[in-house]
């Protein structure tokens, strides 16, 4: 054999010595890693289906009344269903919250924010059961489709294109519920969920501030209310015999204070 075929034979032993590896492709991670799909959660009183038509014609609603009604889950649900639609022109779903115990909260570690998460807690459940995935509430955040914030964070804000939703309302002071509405910007919708028989603020001209809200409420005509009684309670059969025995006993008793007096 020639030099030069020496030469050319010696090239490619070491070319295939030194091979560059073959790159291995990867896969793509499937879509479905972040794919939420929101189950239908048709409603379960007339009282929740009038709330789901005013909802539906972009009213802003107040859901007032007791507890286990399904107020904030038949809202958190109407929203992110509306965000879900093709032609949907709103942003994000924001939920708006007063973190009364912040007045006690100070052997909490963390910043404040920090210390909302604990408030978090009843949406991601929401979230998770509405999608079937556990990380259902924290893939929204990410997105940027979901955002949680306290009324401490409220002031100097404009809440343009989203569908707010004001939970735990009976906690509200009428300053905060001021505040809230005065921040509500162009293509949104708000709703506000409560019960003033479930406050926990304490002094009585704070108590009050839901009652002088929905009074001022009552003269706007973009305004609709659906008061949740008795009849609506999905909660659980044992919550609505609770409610309605202990009603019942404070009746009783403010009955027999008020006999005592005269």
């Amino acid at each position: 054999m020639s030099d030069i075929g020496l030469a050319y034979q010696e090239y490619d032993f070491y070319e295939e010595l030194f091979e560059k590896p073959k790159r291995i492709k990867r896969k793509k991670e499937p879509a479905k890693k972040f794919q939420l799909n929101l189950r239908m959660v048709p409603a379960k009183t007339p009282n929740q289906q009038t709330a789901y038509d005013y909802f539906e014609q972009e009213e802003h609603l107040i859901l007032h009344g007791l507890a286990g009604t399904g107020k904030t889950f038949i809202t958190l649900y109407l929203a992110l269903k509306r965000l879900f639609e093709p032609n949907c022109y709103q942003d994000k779903v924001v939920i708006v919250r007063s973190v009364v115990p912040t007045r006690e909260m100070g052997f909490l570690p963390g910043s404040e924010r920090e210390k909302m998460k604990t408030y978090e807690a009843p949406y991601q459940a929401m979230c998770n059961d509405l999608f079937g995935r556990g990380d259902a509430y924290e893939i929204l955040k990410t997105k940027n489709q979901i955002e949680f914030i306290s009324t401490s964070f409220i002031r100097g804000t404009t809440m343009d294109d989203c569908i707010i939703i004001v939970d735990e309302a009976q906690n509200l002071t009428f300053h905060e519920l001021d505040s809230i509405i005065t921040r509500v910007g162009v293509n949104s919708q708000i709703v506000f969920c409560g019960d003033c028989g479930q406050t926990d603020l304490d002094k009585p001209w704070d108590k009050c501030g839901l009652d002088q809200f929905m009074s001022i409420l009552d003269h706007i005509d973009g305004f609709k209310k659906v008061e949740f009684s008795y009849d609506d309670i999905v909660r659980s059969g044992l919550v609505r015999d609770y409610l309605i025995a202990k009603n019942g006993y404070l009746n009783d008793a403010l009955h027999t204070r008020s006999s005592s007096r005269h």
